[in-house]
């Protein structure tokens, strides 16, 4: 199985399946020296980690990261850095009626039809579990770019209907972190816990959007025509499990404004260039302009209810299937912490990429 590997300069490896003994990957690209903080990285993980709350999935794992290797006395060493989370909460038999079903829009059909193989518990490689090693890289990467004054916030900013109809700049992006839903409006919040935990009563699943915002990004990063810097993050968004679209800046809104309306005007600021507007997100011609990058990525309603529903098995029959083991009603909550680890991570090997043309 190839494409296991995330980045060029700043690389990621991971490895381990939902049911699998543990989740784990190396890193490259860590600077000799960095400052290692454990703490910040643990916090991280208890971000995306299950049972976290009554609105997300009752598994329960500590998910401790375990560094194997590239860390002395609490700094990197510029070697590969090699990290595992064992699973310690698996309920395997919880999918043994399921191993000859194709789950309705899970990656069942398609990965048995690739490989000829898959692993039902839980979906084995293709889990969301995997993206416990993109949380410690991009742990890693915001401890890289703490040292450029670059920050990367997600927040939930839809669920299902319900939307903020704030701007992030009307927002205090340091409340996000106050509810369960990790929305910064706690008006709006309280609506979002509420609808979700009807889902989850009713058996069902519900979607919406993850908004991320990364301040202080340098003016540079991307490339005019392949790798824009918006190209990178929209890869790594749609790369993680359940998104279905990307859009930055005005994304589809600017759609229906005209050219004299969209266009963002420069003026000086001392002695930087600004714009006025920031309509296109922070980014122009594919490379960073200075001012703040912020995008939305729109998360499917898991697949993983708990209803009856229509379905083939493996050798062709069609049957009714339900799913047992335990689930989010809702995956933004646990996915606002990998949205901001797989932004980190493009922007510090864009950061790295950008100095061999300084």
């Amino acid at each position: 199985m190839s494409s296991n590997s995330f980045g060029r300069l700043f690389k990621l490896t991971s490895f381990g399946e939902s049911h699998g003994k543990a989740v784990g990957g190396v890193i490259e690209g860590v600077m000799p020296g960095l400052e290692i903080d454990m703490d910040f990285i643990q916090s991280e993980l208890n971000r995306r980690r299950p049972g976290q709350s009554a609105i997300t999935t009752p598994r329960d794992e500590a998910d401790q990261v375990e560094l194997l290797s590239g860390v002395f006395e609490g700094k990197a060493t510029g070697t590969p850095i090699g990290f595992v989370i064992w699973n310690k909460d698996q309920r395997s038999k919880d999918y043994g009626n399921i191993k000859d079903v194709y789950r309705p829009s899970h990656a069942d059909y398609t990965y048995q039809s690739k490989y000829g193989i898959r692993d039902y518990r839980g979906g084995g490689r293709s889990s969301a579990r995997e993206t416990i090693a993109r949380v410690v890289a991009g742990a890693f990467a915001k401890l890289i770019l703490k040292q450029h004054d670059v920050t990367v916030q997600a927040f939930t900013s839809s669920v299902g209907t319900l939307q903020l109809e704030k701007s992030y700049t009307e927002l205090d992006l340091s409340k996000t972190e106050e509810n369960i839903v990790r929305c910064p409006d706690p008006e709006t919040a309280e609506k979002m816990i509420q609808y979700i935990d009807e889902v989850r009563r009713d058996k069902d699943s519900v979607g919406g959007v993850i908004s991320c915002v990364v301040k202080g990004a340098p003016v540079g990063l991307g490339e005019p025509v392949f790798g824009k810097l918006h190209a990178e993050l929209g890869s790594a968004m749609l790369g993680i499990n359940a998104v279905k679209g990307f859009e930055y800046g005005l994304g589809f809104g600017s759609t229906e404004l005209k050219g004299s309306e969209h266009n963002d005007e420069y003026f000086m600021e001392g002695d930087t260039v600004r714009t006025r507007t920031n309509r296109s997100g922070g980014i122009q011609g594919g490379i960073s302009n200075g001012e703040d990058i912020y995008f939305n990525v729109a998360f499917k309603p898991i697949a993983t209810i708990l209803k009856e529903q229509h379905t083939v098995t493996k050798s062709g029959e069609e049957v009714v299937s339900t799913t047992q083991g335990r689930h989010d009603p809702c995956v933004l909550p646990r996915a606002v912490p990998i949205v901001e680890a797989m932004a980190a991570m493009v922007l510090v090997d864009q950061i790295y990429l950008n100095k061999m043309y300084r």
